[in-house]
């Protein structure tokens, strides 16, 4: 079976999916759907296809999935109108950009009988299923320090709109949020301070974050802090071993006192591989095809909202939030 599949965004991250997704022989790209016609007719001429200038005419075109890469504000209504019409759905980060949005979408894809996966495409960058495969192997990470910053958001312009955004922390700083969570378990507090420092909104973020069997976790992420290497970074600590990884190219391990430090380069890989783009949309397609459950779930999606949103209302009162957020 050929896997019919329309994208709705024509931009940057829309064609990055369109190129992985033709080169899958399971699928069919059969439309583009933008707000701006020559983006869409781009990727149709190259890729084959209808172009559209209004999303609903591709949801109703017979498409079996579609892929939802817009600018993050208007996620939620294309999202609910393929569930509610029977259309598989992968849609980038984030899910939403309000807690009460995440809510129906959660909802929505929980009755449908079709598919959803958000993209966090972390998961499946090989620096960090490098660090998973060492948990699932054993080592138990009690205590973690966790850097996402962005150098600037002058480039390109919209990055500052929060109108656009939904605010600083829906950007980049969302997947590792989802990251921590997928490495060290469920949160049960957040205790969050920011600042708007150079932007007009908040864009200097400390928290601490409490996890299941008194986990703890120090997470800062700044949005001017120029783009100095590595701008995104994980580190593990164990019983006398860490994981220590920088962006999506190097992951270093070390097992105990007295052993060899192992170290994995992803340098030559390319950008699709190394950040995880190829896994996520070859598993998404095997689900759909397969009727198994997607590797990123609904409730993947929502966390990450919800752990958003605790930043947001405890950086607001000054007070630690629990999770889950009533």
């Amino acid at each position: 079976m050929m896997l019919k599949i329309g994208l709705v965004g024509a931009g940057y991250i829309g064609g990055v999916h369109a190129r992985i997704l033709a080169a899958d022989e399971r699928v069919k790209l059969v439309g583009f759907a933008d707000v701006v016609e020559k983006r869409a007719q781009d990727l149709a001429n190259q890729f084959g296809g209808k172009a559209y200038t209004d999303y609903e005419q591709l949801l109703s075109s017979g498409i079996d999935a579609v892929y939802v890469t817009t600018p993050n504000t208007l996620h939620t209504p294309i999202v609910l109108s393929a569930l509610a019409q029977g259309i598989h759905v992968f849609c980038e980060k984030p899910m939403a950009i309000t807690f009460e949005d995440a809510k129906r979408i959660r909802e929505a894809a929980r009755a449908s009988k079709r598919l959803y996966q958000i993209g966090h495409n972390r998961r499946f960058a090989p620096v960090y299923q490098f660090a998973k495969e060492k948990i699932a192997q054993g080592l138990v990470p009690y205590s973690a320090n966790v850097k996402m910053n962005r150098g600037e958001l002058k480039n390109p312009p919209w990055v500052w709109n929060k109108d656009i955004t939904g605010g600083f922390l829906f950007e980049s700083t969302i997947h590792l949020l989802d990251m921590i969570r997928w490495l060290m378990g469920e949160v049960l507090e957040l205790d969050c301070r920011a600042r708007a420092n150079v932007y007009p909104d908040l864009d200097d973020f400390v928290m601490i974050l409490t996890f299941e069997n008194d986990r703890y976790a120090a997470f800062s992420s700044c949005a001017h802090a120029t783009w100095s290497f590595p701008f995104e970074r994980i580190e593990l600590y164990g019983d006398h071993a860490a994981i220590i990884t920088e962006e999506m190219e190097k992951v270093t391990y070390s097992p105990g006192l007295g052993q060899e430090i192992v170290r994995r380069d992803y340098f030559q890989l390319t950008n699709p591989e190394k950040w995880g783009y190829i896994k996520e949309d070859q598993l998404f397609v095997t689900a759909v095809l397969e009727g198994k459950a997607p590797p990123v779930t609904v409730d993947d999606a929502y966390k990450s909202i919800e752990l958003v949103e605790a930043c947001y209302r405890s950086a607001r009162s000054g007070q630690r939030v629990a999770l889950p957020l009533a």
